[in-house]
């Protein structure tokens, strides 16, 4: 196997590592029952109300992610990133594969709810490190705050903080609809959306692995141009 083909492989290999803990992480802030991260909110009100679970519905949310991408960058878009939509498939399955897992955890007390979150807010926060260190494709959920933030002319930060604000904003709005009063969204959300970019930050700065996938990045890159 050449150096090419093997430095490549650990990228994509790592990368779904990442996207496997992030599915795990946001079921694990799921179970906490203080609500769910900000990017799954919508689907999780949506799974109280209907019969599909929270993994269904992320995956039909996220394939409108990849058609709006498509729509507002139109020529811009890139062939490559239809890939999305098997990272879809995978991210989606395993939301509901960790949910089953987890099958056993029943918070009794707000302590162990609260510990919940956390716990599942950095195992998201170890996922997105890793999923993003090896640059090999995008994730819907970034996807389609990249390409608005591209048409809009904002910073990508911003946008996502606007984009993720939206999502909750519309699940409160289901969650009243469906239900008279608040499901689905609450001190978990918030606790998730507050944390789990520190939890990047510490990751990244404080675990070797991640400036191995890092330089295994470097080196496809050398590669490519010939060195």
């Amino acid at each position: 196997m050449s150096e090419n083909v093997r430095v490549n492989c650990g990228r994509w290999l790592f990368f779904v590592v990442g996207v496997a803990l992030n599915s795990f992480g946001i079921a694990l802030i799921t179970k906490g029952a203080l609500g769910t991260s900000p990017i799954s909110s919508v689907p999780y009100v949506l799974s109280m109300q209907y019969s599909f679970t929270l993994g269904e519905f992320t995956f039909v949310m996220n394939t409108l992610f990849v058609v709006a991408q498509a729509v507002l960058l139109r020529g811009d878009f890139k062939l490559f990133q239809i890939l999305q939509m098997a990272v879809n498939v995978v991210f989606s399955a395993l939301i509901d594969v960790s949910m089953n897992a987890l099958w056993w955890l029943e918070p009794a007390n707000i302590a162990v709810q609260l510990l919940a979150v956390v716990a599942g807010s950095a195992a998201l926060g170890f996922g997105v490190a890793i999923e993003v260190a090896p640059n090999v494709l995008m994730v819907p959920g970034e996807g389609i705050v990249r390409a608005i933030s591209t048409v809009c002319h904002k910073r990508f930060g911003s946008t996502k903080v606007a984009f993720d604000c939206a999502l909750v904003g519309l699940a409160v709005v289901l969650s009243f609809v469906f239900f008279g009063g608040l499901r689905g969204v609450g001190l978990g959300t918030l606790i998730s959306a507050l944390v789990v970019g520190r939890f990047v930050n510490f990751f990244n700065a404080h675990v070797p692995l991640l400036g191995y996938i890092v330089n295994l990045r470097i080196r496809a890159d050398e590669l490519r141009e010939g060195k």
